[in-house]
């Protein structure tokens, strides 16, 4: 029995694709330093020598990534999420209740645009003048495990740095856990970011087939 809390699942695999769903606390793609080496591309690696990165996860942040085997099929998939092919889903718990303006649909949208905040890396921040557009939509899905919580199902529209951590926050709303954008409180109310990439959808750009994945949060 594995014991590692720190190995992703794989929840598919083929020739082309594989898509794993990453635990809190370990890097997507190596970090700077020795220390920050072990991750999950070099984890798949070991048994996919093919497996390319399409796209990244925040260490603190759990959920599906999907990973394209060789270069051929990382241009595809990478041109998928460039062009919104490739539909994410994700499940976060926020301090408050926010309240909600939806639409037709029963999204409500923070429309903030962001950048990096590069003279205080690795924040990302809301800038008006400067920051380029980002959407998030949002649902009120239920109470959060904690009192005075509240756990909502999010879709970004954009894919900009810590968006959805820092839309969140620019609400008044952050996520809890969350030692970045949370107030001090927040960040003590647990052990991990309660942020979580539930959904993935795409369709299979060999077989035509719809492929519809999902992990559900662990917290």
């Amino acid at each position: 029995m594995n014991t590692d809390p720190l190995q992703p699942q794989l929840l598919h695999a083929d020739e082309h694709l594989l898509v794993f769903n990453k635990p809190s606390g370990l890097l997507s793609v190596p970090g700077i330093g020795p220390d920050k080496q072990d991750c999950l591309r070099v984890r798949a690696q070991q048994d996919w020598p093919d497996a390319l990165t399409v796209h990244r996860l925040d260490m603190s942040t759990s959920g599906l990534i999907l990973m394209a085997r060789g270069a051929a099929m990382h241009k595809t998939m990478s041109m998928a999420f460039e062009k919104r092919q490739v539909h994410k889903r994700y499940v976060a718990v926020v301090m408050g209740e926010p309240r909600p303006e939806p639409d037709e649909k029963g999204w409500s949208r923070i429309d903030l645009p962001m950048r990096v905040d590069y003279q205080n890396r690795p924040y990302s921040i809301i800038d008006h003048d400067k920051g380029k557009p980002s959407l998030t939509l949002w649902q009120i899905i239920g109470p959060g495990p904690i009192a005075g919580t509240t756990r909502l199902l999010l879709e970004p529209f954009t894919g900009r740095t810590h968006q959805l951590r820092v839309h969140l926050a620019a609400i008044g709303h952050p996520i809890v856990g969350d030692h970045l954008y949370a107030p001090p409180e927040g960040h003590a109310m647990a052990p991990r970011l309660l942020l979580h990439a539930r959904d993935l959808a795409f369709v299979h750009p060999v077989t035509g087939q719809s492929l519809a994945l999902s992990h559900p949060e662990p917290f």
